[in-house]
């Protein structure tokens, strides 16, 4: 899909409505932020593929004044890269928890200035000091959630990582994620740690994932749920909130985490280091935690908020969720990722590159 360069339109941002993962929906990739522009009303989002409500870009700029430039990006490694060689004008950020970690280590994030984020209050308790960034000084909780198995119910449940690897249920029917996630999981399959640093445990589940690439369909850039709905695959390695936005369309659409376990994540809001409008990426980062515009965002991406008085405003049964908002026997199966050096990170992606070599 090629880019388009232009102030933020007022259309829909559907997730389902953008399968490019890099697809640009304001502003092409290397485009000069610095240019004639006033930056005063202008903050620069680079941000998950379609991870926001529909209207909140525009309720931003009708409340504040302050223009939105949006890119979009597939995955942490796709931002990781884009940044490392320094910002290219980007405000706001989404890393993952364990790339929060990596881009302090990196000194790619700005401290945030908690006197002009007064809604950080309205985070839930275990949010306030999460274990990659316990004083909240580079990140703000976005949304969390888990990885696991989206899955077509008439064919089968997916119970199990096990059913992929071992038997034949889905051969040819198959989608994984096109990231180092994929093969974390594949640790988990193989009763690993989804954080080892054992370089034989890495190999080993490399090894696996090649073993059965004859039977994936395709390495999905965070598509398997658009690959479910369309019914060209029959499982998907995939984010919880992309799987039960599509079961909303399709009841004959399933999601579990596996009995191995899975991840357990959290995005987060950050500042790049050396954003031309801290003040604008302040703004906005506390304008998406005012509670109505964060359970807004919510209805529509269903995905789990760590912001508890937005949480208290969603409709019962999406607060009760059992696929959104896990029970604690599911969640003590799950891992949280952690940023162990980029020694374990280079090793990690030589054994992804062996697996989409092969």
């Amino acid at each position: 899909m090629s880019r388009r360069r232009t102030l933020l339109p007022l259309a829909a941002l559907d997730r389902r409505r953008f399968l490019g993962g890099t697809l640009s929906v304001a502003a092409a990739a290397g485009l000069p932020f610095r240019s004639a522009e006033a930056q005063d009303k202008v903050v620069n989002v680079y941000n998950w593929d379609t991870y926001i409500g529909e209207n909140t870009l525009e309720d931003f700029t009708e409340a504040t004044g302050i223009n939105v430039r949006y890119d979009l990006y597939g995955s942490n490694e796709e931002l990781f890269g884009k940044l490392r060689e320094g910002n290219p004008g980007y405000d706001v950020i989404v890393p993952t928890d364990n790339y929060v970690q990596r881009m302090r280590a990196a000194g790619m994030l700005a401290s945030l200035d908690h006197a002009l984020l007064p809604n950080l209050a309205n985070l839930a308790p275990r949010f306030r000091t999460p274990s990659y960034d316990p004083e909240l000084e580079h990140s703000v909780p976005y949304f969390w959630g888990t990885l696991g198995l989206g899955y077509r119910s008439s064919v089968g449940t997916a119970e199990s990582l096990a059913e992929i690897f071992e038997t034949g249920k889905w051969d040819g029917r198959i989608a994984l994620l096109a990231d180092v996630d994929t093969l974390r999981m594949t640790l988990k399959y193989l009763g690993y740690s989804m954080n080892s640093s054992d370089p034989a445990q890495i190999a080993e589940a490399a090894d696996a994932l090649i073993r059965i690439k004859s039977k994936i369909k395709t390495f999905a850039p965070d598509t398997g749920q658009d690959l479910l709905l369309s019914g060209e695959v029959d499982v998907a390695l995939e984010f919880s909130g992309d799987v039960l936005q599509v079961m909303e369309e399709d009841p004959d659409i399933g999601y579990r985490v596996p009995k191995e376990g899975g991840q357990i994540w959290t995005d987060n809001l950050c500042i790049a280091k050396g954003a031309p409008n801290p003040a604008n990426a302040h703004a906005f980062i506390n304008f998406i935690l005012e509670a109505e515009v964060h359970a807004a965002i919510a209805e529509e991406i269903q995905y789990a908020l760590p912001n508890e008085k937005a949480r208290a405003l969603l409709p019962e049964e999406m607060r009760d969720d059992e696929t959104i908002y896990p029970p604690e026997e599911v969640l003590e199966r799950c891992e949280l990722l952690v940023y162990q050096g980029e020694e374990v990170s280079a090793l990690y992606e030589k054994a992804w590159t062996r697996v989409l070599a092969s």
